[in-house]
């Protein structure tokens, strides 16, 4: 099969129920490898019946792909087994905490109103 992409290396299609997820090795200018994972879903507009594709893309770089891999399979495992997901394979200052604070921020919405 020919690659319409020049930059793509490999190509594969996962059908998943009404989703698709498309997992493309693509090389960057520098030829480094890199990964694009495409979750793409048929809609129908009921008014037309003409159908339509939501996507959604995510870019993964090699230098992510251990993290990523780890924290997946962390979440999938607590899904499947109730096992909660090592604490290490996340990065906890990237959700709800100041940067060079070790307090995560509690905020309610009473304060938000106040603030208005």
């Amino acid at each position: 099969m020919e690659n319409q992409d020049k930059n793509e290396v490999l190509s594969r299609a996962v059908k998943a129920g009404k989703r698709t997820y498309f997992f493309d090795v693509k090389k960057s200018r520098n030829e480094e490898l890199y990964l694009t994972i495409t979750e793409s879903k048929r809609k129908t507009d009921p008014d037309t019946g003409n159908f339509t594709y939501e996507k959604h893309k995510i870019f993964l770089y090699k230098e992510d792909f251990e993290k990523f891999k780890n924290a997946l399979s962390g979440v999938i495992d607590f899904i499947e087994f109730g096992e909660e997901p090592a604490e290490e394979f996340f990065d906890s200052e990237s959700f709800g905490k100041e940067s060079g604070s070790d307090e995560i921020n509690d905020i309610s919405f009473d304060d938000i109103d106040l603030a208005l």
